[in-house]
């Protein structure tokens, strides 16, 4: 049986998650564009119709918004919160489209930039405080002394002795780096080299995909060998306090490490390796927030991380409508001396919001699917 946290946890964590994150988000677009002297008309938690807000001294509109799936800052001169620029709208020294093209890619990369310092930061201090974890086995070997049920190591060839020292020409230190190397491979073809008695041996493997459950019921796929060390691979997991001097650094590289796996990831969906039934949305966040909640603080901290760095690499994907989009569109004009046309403009970021609202409505099926009335 499952564990599952009380409805109102799911609610809390929700909120607490997204909330916090998109506040800040939307705070490193505004405060950027105040260093530069740039007007705001709006500035909104939410979307859709106002729940309260209130006017400050500088005509910005600061409120709450009945749909909690994100926000916005709208400045001068934009036509909508998309921040598609309005042409009929007249041209002020306080208006965005009239600053320079670094100044409006700086105003625009710093709602991801301050989603990305916010994920370091709650590493750093996890590096700093509680110690950077660390796997490790009884000794480096990666020696095979048996084989799981269903094993793609040993369909291919590999037998028990045998020694594994290279998937694909890159040399495997300890079975830790192993792991690393198959786990978010399912059914990638690879080739191992494998150290067997006297001999070396390079064997082609397709990886196996295995479908593993936590205490919650979440399904994931991983990739696996099937492959078991003499002391049936049980590590040990440790944590060290970093100093200052080190922590920063561990936190930048856990952070970038964790990038890379979501550009793979998104990478082995668009190419077919994983199914697009693994991308989730709103309903899945509230799921993931409240069961993180219920585990403590800290997992609850951790996972808030994650969606930071998740809400940055979101928003960085080169889609108009997005702060991706307006850096590529940015990008152009510094080639090619001048802005892109209107017509362009306005086509490709139809096209954006035609995108985003296709891909919202493929998560939210996937994340109503996934709910335990459809029997999944």
């Amino acid at each position: 049986m499952f564990e599952s946290p009380p409805f109102w946890m799911y609610i809390a964590g929700f909120l607490l998650v997204l909330g916090p994150l998109v506040t800040v988000h939307e705070l490193g677009h505004y405060l950027v564009g105040r260093w530069f002297g740039v007007g705001a008309d709006a500035f909104s938690i939410g979307f859709g119709r106002e729940l309260f807000g209130w006017t400050d001294k500088r005509g910005t509109r600061w409120k709450v918004a009945a749909i909690p799936l994100g926000g916005y800052v709208q400045f001068k001169g934009d036509m909508n919160p998309a921040s598609i620029p309005d042409p009929k709208a007249p041209v002020h020294s306080d208006s965005f489209q009239s600053q320079s093209l670094w100044k409006r890619a700086l105003i625009v990369f710093a709602g991801p930039a301050t989603n990305l310092i916010v994920a370091i930061g709650i590493f750093f201090a996890f590096f700093a405080i509680s110690g950077q974890p660390t796997v490790t086995f009884p000794d480096d070997s990666t020696m095979i002394s048996r084989f799981a049920e269903e094993s793609a190591a040993h369909d291919a060839g590999v037998e028990v002795g045998d020694r594994i020292i290279a998937i694909d020409g890159q040399a495997i230190g300890d079975f830790q780096e192993l792991i690393d190397q198959v786990a978010l491979f399912p059914n990638r073809q690879i080739e191992l080299t494998v150290e067997r008695a006297d001999q070396t041996l390079t064997l082609p493997v397709t990886i196996g995909s295995a479908v593993e459950e936590d205490r919650f019921g979440n399904q994931m796929t991983l990739g696996r060998l099937g492959v078991f060390r003499p002391d049936n691979g049980i590590p040990e997991v440790t944590y060290e306090r970093l100093g200052v001097t080190e922590a920063l650094p561990a936190a930048l590289s856990y952070t970038w490490n964790t990038f890379e796996m979501m550009m793979l990831g998104l990478k082995q969906i668009i190419v077919g390796d994983r199914s697009v039934q693994e991308l989730g949305g709103p309903i899945k966040i509230a799921k993931y927030s409240g069961e993180q909640l219920s585990l403590g603080l800290l997992a609850f901290v951790n996972f808030a991380a994650l969606i930071s760095l998740n809400l940055a690499f979101i928003n960085l994907l080169p889609i108009p409508a997005l702060d991706g989009g307006h850096l590529a569109f940015y990008a152009a004009e510094a080639v090619r001396k001048k802005p892109v046309g209107p017509q362009a403009t306005e086509w490709a970021y139809r096209t954006g919001i035609a995108i985003v609202l296709m891909l919202m409505v493929v998560v939210t099926f996937n994340d109503l699917v996934s709910l335990p009335i459809f029997g999944s």
